[in-house]
């Protein structure tokens, strides 16, 4: 997944190439990540993106619309994996944890991306009461339950399990993991561990569903 270049960082040549669109979807998502959802108004997004608000309505509609887009496009980049991985030939558990690590490598190389997901993607709004659940994201999701499926299907996975209790569990996990790095980052909050501890942590979560060795 390629890293997006911050407006702020990039020159006015490199700026006047991208659409209104990529603008507003950038600064969103540069000042999400900043400042907070909450925090951000849709004046300041458009300032950060030399457009107007009525840009932001017609390309988004809203604020949530903007960051469903965000996180969207940021969906859409990862999907060709997400894909190759459902589709590959390789033993079910090996693309399992190919997903995951994909999914973790993902966030490691994009903080504005960790920031988002970590910490308002699944949060409740204010307008409307309902969380923001996008379409990429339900296609990992789908994957990730055939995935468990074939395993149960194939003696792997403990069969007194539901699929889909071990997937809320393992995304519990991954989510959990990450979120306290990106707090230990920003907050000296004590989680002291490095990429390679965290997936060992998360491999041995992974394993405890399991039968055999």
């Amino acid at each position: 997944m390629r890293k997006v270049q911050s407006l702020k960082d990039s020159g006015p040549e490199n700026v006047a190439e991208l659409s209104s669109r990529d603008r507003i979807l950038q600064a969103g998502r540069e000042l999400f990540a900043e400042d907070g959802y909450e925090h951000t108004t849709t004046s300041a997004i458009a300032r950060r993106a030399g457009t107007s608000e009525s840009q932001l309505i017609k390309h988004f509609s809203s604020k949530e619309g903007l960051l469903a887009g965000i996180f969207d496009q940021a969906w859409q980049r990862m999907g060709e994996g997400v894909e190759h991985i459902r589709d590959g030939e390789a033993p079910t558990l090996e693309r399992l944890r190919a997903l995951t690590d994909l999914l973790i490598t993902a966030m490691e190389r994009d903080l504005q991306l960790r920031t988002l997901m970590l910490l308002e993607a699944r949060r409740i709004r204010k307008h409307g009461h309902r969380v923001l659940m996008t379409r990429g994201f339900q296609q990992a999701i789908d994957v990730l339950d055939g995935l468990l499926v074939e395993l149960q299907s194939a003696g792997t996975l403990r069969a007194d399990l539901h699929p889909q209790a071990v997937r809320s569990a393992l995304i519990g996990a991954f989510e959990g993991l990450l979120r306290d790095q990106l707090l230990a980052e920003r907050a000296s909050f004590p989680a002291s561990y490095d990429g390679a501890e965290l997936r060992t942590a998360f491999k041995a979560v992974l394993e405890c569903f399991l039968i055999g060795p």
